[in-house]
Parts: structure tokens; sequence; C-alpha cells
């Protein structure tokens, strides 16, 4: 089997590293909020190119963060509008909707399967403050095209890097996911926020610890949200090697391109800021498809079956859109094939051969 994506293998390059750092942190009888967690806000900050980090304990909860605390800036109110891809993962328009505030689903570009920013100005933009930028895959968003929207429009930039960490923010601010299989991923759940707003990372962190700046003074209601020492601790220890991990997927992604020659088959471009998060092909046929790479021993994973609009979840919440035929139809077609930066010539090969 040609696995999608094997954590054992992937974190097995730094076994002894993550053994040393897991007794350290078991050892110092501080588990969170300490020197493993400021070491990594600051080298994390410096690799982003911002000025501040705050370390969270996930993605969601670094993107709800990041609204709490503009609604406490006075930026954002309850009731306000954002603009969110409709085809992201569903944790990107929750964070909008646990916030009091009001998605407003857009359609993607089928080529980038990012938010079409020469759509925007069909939709309802009175109520609109901001637009959540999701990097959908690893791929940077159209980065000229919405920054000349934003600022027509006097939005906030919020990013969403869940799926991109190695590309640079430029937005307001910008959330990171830790989970395990992203591109840089934790030893459990784990997130960030960065930006070069002092005021707003400030009150994300004492959001994250239930509202609090000293001990048992509450300040807001606020959450429980931060990353502990053991998971900063890994994240250090593989954040060196990120680019180097990229790289390798962007070599395996333009080959896959390159190579598998199929007229059923839609392939993604590589774009001008890529980190191959995922590897997401486009065919009509696209559960026959799966199954036919299945009973050839390769794992694949479908990023995502059903748009957050049709989840049951949304059913009665309040969500804003016209009708959505492109994201839909990217539901039925989508298809993640195998890439990580441990895979080997002869499954790399495999997978090519399979699709041929």
């Amino acid at each position: 089997m040609v696995p999608f994506f094997p954590l054992k293998r992937i974190n097995a390059e730094f076994e002894t590293q993550l053994s040393e750092a897991i007794l350290r942190v078991a050892k110092s009888g501080w588990y969170l909020r300490g020197k493993e967690t400021e070491n990594f806000e600051e080298n994390f900050a410096e690799f982003c190119g911002m000025r501040h980090c705050a370390g969270v304990a996930s993605g969601l909860d670094a993107l709800t963060l990041i609204f709490a605390s503009y609604k406490i800036m006075g930026k954002l109110k309850d009731g306000d509008h954002v603009i969110v891809p409709a085809n992201t993962y569903i944790a990107s328009v929750m964070a909008i909707s646990k916030n009091n505030l009001i998605p407003v689903l857009a359609e993607p570009s089928e080529e980038t399967f990012n938010i079409d920013i020469s759509k925007l100005n069909d939709l309802p933009l009175q109520n609109v403050k901001a637009i959540l930028s999701v990097n959908l895959y690893g791929r940077q968003v159209d980065r000229e095209n919405l920054l000349k929207f934003a600022g027509e429009n006097n939005l906030l930039i919020i990013e969403d890097f869940a799926q991109s960490t190695g590309i640079k923010p430029y937005g307001n601010a910008a959330a990171f996911s830790f989970y395990p299989a992203k591109n840089l991923g934790a030893l459990g759940d784990g997130g960030a926020v960065v930006s070069n707003d002092s005021e707003l990372d400030t009150l994300v962190k004492t959001l994250g610890n239930y509202g609090s700046q000293k001990k048992y003074l509450n300040d807001y209601l606020g959450f429980n949200s931060r990353l502990d020492e053991i998971q900063a601790a890994a994240l250090s220890i593989k954040l060196p090697l990120l680019n180097e991990h990229n790289k390798k997927r962007n070599e395996i992604a333009l080959r896959y391109i390159a190579e598998i020659k199929n007229p059923d088959i839609i392939l993604p471009t590589p774009g001008t800021q890529n980190v191959w998060h995922l590897f997401v092909i486009r065919c009509k046929q696209r559960d026959a498809l799966q199954k036919h790479l299945f009973e050839r021993g390769i794992e694949t994973i479908i990023h995502y079956p059903t748009p957050p609009h049709l989840q049951k979840a949304y059913a009665s919440s309040n969500l804003i859109h016209n009708k959505l035929p492109i994201t839909e139809k990217l539901a039925n077609e989508v298809l993640s094939l195998p890439l990580h930066q441990t895979m080997s010539e002869e499954e790399i090969k495999r997978v090519i051969t399979s699709l041929c």
C-alpha cells in the first residue's frame, strides 16, 4: 500500500530529538506557557516575517480568537458579515459563526480552488467588514487582487494558513494549524496566530488563557486555548527543516503534473506560491477512480466531499450565499493523492503509472 500520509514514518526522522524533548519537558515540571512555547513563538514569528506569534490549541481556535479579539478591539461587532470561500474546510466558516458574525460564501476558481476575487463584487457587500482568505491545499490566494479588493472596500484581511505553512502572511492576522498531518505538524493538536499588531497578540493570548493576564483575575469571558510545552518543543525541532520538506513536496508535485497523462483527469496548476499540503486532482468519475487506485494499493482521501453550506450543522444557521455550482461541482470531483517528503521513488512511480 502507498499510504496517504504515514505519520510514523514522517516522525521517525525526528525520533531521537522528539524523545529527548518530551523527556526534557516532563522533567521540567512546567507544561503550559513556559520556555518551550516562548521559544517557538519567537522563532515562528521570525519564520513568518511577523513581529508576534501566539501559540494556541488548534487552528480553529486560532481563527476563533482572531475574530473574538477584533470584536473587543471594536473592529468587528455582532452581525457583521465576513466573506469566506464556500469550498473550504468547515472550520473556516465555524470560526465566523461562533463569534456571532455572518459568513458570506464566495465561489472558488476552478483552476486554483481558491476564492475567485473577480466574482466578489457580485456578493452583497454592504455589511461586509472582513474577508477570510483561505490558502486551500497549500496554494496562496491571488494576493495582489485580494489586497486591492480589501483596500477598495476597507476590509480586514484574516488569513487561514492551516494548509499553507511556509508561505509568508501579508494580511492583518494569520491563523495556523499544527494538526499532525500538516506540513508543520505537532504530536497532537496545536495552532498559532501571527500578526504585526501588539494589541491583537496580547488579546489572543489573554482570551486563550480564560480571559486572564494575571492569575485569578479575568478581564474577558475567555477560552482555554494554549499550545502546550510538548507540542511547542516538537514544533521547534521540525521548523528548521520545513522549507526543505516543502521543497521535496514541490518536486513530487511537479513530477505528477509532468508525468500523469490521462485525459479524464484534471491536474492542479503549480501557482507562484504553493507548498503542496495536498495534491488534488479532479475527475468526473471520482468514486470509480478512487476505487481503482485502492485496488492498486494507493490510499487517497477526498478534501472535501460535502461543502459547509450542505452540512447538517448549517441546516438552520445563518449563511449568506448565491448559488454555488462550482463549489458543489468540485466536491463531487476532487481527489487527493499521496504527497509527502518521505515518499520513495517506487511509491511516486506507482502513483503515476496507476493513473496513466
